[in-house]
C-alpha cells in the first residue's frame, strides 16, 4: 500500500498514481500514455490478461479470434501508434461477401472493402498484449484482479483505495490512487460506481449508453486445409449476413499468420443474441450449427465446436464523446462505447481519457 499527503489533485506534482481498471484495448491505450507522461499506474484487469474484446482462444485445432474480427485505421493518431508495433498488424484480404435472402445464400457478388481490413498475428490479442508488456514487466499490470469496490482511502480521503478479489489473492485493498479510470462496458462501471456509492456525476451519462451482446460460435474441420481438400463451402472469407441468427461469418485460417486448419467464427445478431442470452449453451450452439449450415451449404460434422457469450458486444446507441471525467471526484470512464463500436474508438477513448488527466 502506498500512502501520499497530497492535497488535492490540481495541485498535484507530475508524477500522480492512477488506477486504471481495464486492460481492453482502450485501458492499455490510457495507461501506456499516461506512462508516458511520467504518471505512475497500475491496471487491474478480471481475466487472466490484456485483450478484453481483441480476443484469441487457442484450441488444439488452431486459435480463434472470437471477439473482434478485425480493425479499420482512420484516425492518425491510431495510425501512429500501429507503427510501434512492426510486423504484429496485417492486412486481410477478406473477400466479403453480403448474405441477403431469407435462407442466408449469397445473393451479391464479393463487395471491395470501403477501407483496409486489418488484424493482428497471430492473433487479435497479440497488439494489445505488445502494447501491455512493459506495464507487465514492471508490475503494473495484476491479472485475475477483480475491483469489486471504489472508496475514498482511509489513511487520506482525498486519495482513492480500491478494493479486489483474484484467486489464490483474497480480498486486497490497493490505497493511494489519485485519480480511477474505468475502462470498462458501461454496465460494469456502472455497477461498480453503484456498489461503491462513487462517482454520481458520471451516472446519468453511462445510463444513456446501450451495449448489445453477441453469441459466437467457432467451429474447426481438421479434414480441410489439405492437398486433396483445400476447404470446405464457399469461395468467399467473410460475409455479412442478414440471416435471422447469424450477423457474421468469417473463415479464420484466411487470416495472415494463422494456421491452415479450415476453421470459421460466426457471430449471431444482435437481436437474436439479446433473445437468447441467458439459453444454455448446447442450445445456442446447437441453433447457431443449423444457421451456419444454411448460410454455408457446409454439411460436415466439425470436429471442435464452441459457443462463447459475450454479454457486452457492439454499441448500439454511444455516449457521443471520447471520454467522461469528473474533475471533483477525480474519476474517469472511457471505452469504445463512447464513440462507437470499432477498435480504434476503444483506443482513442483511451487517449483522450488520458491526455484530459495530463
Amino acid at each position: 500500500m502506498t500512502q501520499k499527503t497530497r492535497t488535492s489533485f490540481a495541485d498535484a506534482p507530475a508524477a500522480c498514481h492512477i488506477a486504471v481498471i481495464g486492460a481492453g484495448i482502450a485501458g492499455i491505450a490510457c495507461a501506456r500514455t499516461l506512462v508516458q507522461a511520467g504518471h505512475q499506474v497500475t491496471v487491474f484487469e478480471k481475466s487472466r490478461g490484456a485483450g478484453g474484446r481483441m480476443a484469441t482462444r487457442d484450441t488444439e485445432f488452431g486459435s480463434f479470434d472470437h471477439g473482434t474480427q478485425y480493425f479499420t485505421v482512420r484516425d492518425p493518431r491510431f495510425e501512429k501508434a500501429l507503427a510501434t508495433a512492426p510486423g504484429l498488424v496485417r492486412p486481410w484480404s477478406a473477400n466479403t461477401v453480403r448474405i441477403l435472402d431469407e435462407r442466408g445464400r449469397v445473393v451479391a457478388a464479393s463487395l471491395p472493402p470501403k477501407e483496409s481490413h486489418w488484424v493482428a498475428a497471430p492473433g487479435m490479442n497479440a497488439l494489445v498484449q505488445h502494447w501491455a508488456k512493459p506495464l507487465a514487466d514492471a508490475g503494473q499490470l495484476l491479472v485475475e484482479t477483480e475491483v469489486t469496490r471504489i472508496e475514498p482511502d482511509a489513511l487520506s480521503p482525498k486519495l482513492w483505495q480500491l478494493h479486489t478479489e483474484g484467486p489464490g489473492a483474497g480480498t486486497l485493498v490497493h490505497s493511494g490512487f489519485d485519480a480511477v479510470v474505468m475502462a470498462l462496458p458501461p454496465a460494469q462501471a456502472q455497477a461498480l460506481l453503484l456498489s461503491s456509492q462513487q462517482g454520481k456525476a458520471l451516472m446519468p451519462a453511462i445510463a444513456r449508453v446501450s451495449v448489445a451482446p453477441c453469441w459466437t460460435l467457432m467451429l474447426a474441420f481438421p479434414l480441410a486445409g489439405q492437398d486433396k481438400l483445400p476447404h470446405l463451402g464457399p469461395q468467399w472469407n467473410a460475409a455479412r449476413s442478414t440471416h435471422h441468427r447469424i450477423a457474421w461469418l468469417a473463415r479464420e485460417s484466411s487470416k495472415p499468420g494463422r494456421e491452415a486448419i479450415e476453421r470459421w467464427t460466426v457471430q449471431a445478431s444482435p437481436d437474436w443474441s439479446q433473445r437468447h442470452l441467458e439459453d444454455d449453451g448446447e442450445r445456442v450452439k446447437g441453433k447457431l450449427l443449423k444457421a451456419f449450415t444454411e448460410v454455408t451449404g457446409i454439411r460436415a460434422e466439425p470436429n471442435y465446436a464452441t459457443v462463447h457469450r459475450w454479454r457486452y458486444a457492439q454499441t448500439t446507441e454511444p455516449l457521443g464523446k471520447s471520454h467522461l471525467w469528473d474533475a471533483k471526484s477525480r474519476l474517469g470512464a472511457c471505452g469504445d462505447w463512447c464513440l462507437g463500436h470499432r477498435v480504434e474508438n476503444a483506443f482513442v477513448s483511451g487517449l483522450e481519457m488520458a491526455l484530459k488527466i495530463c
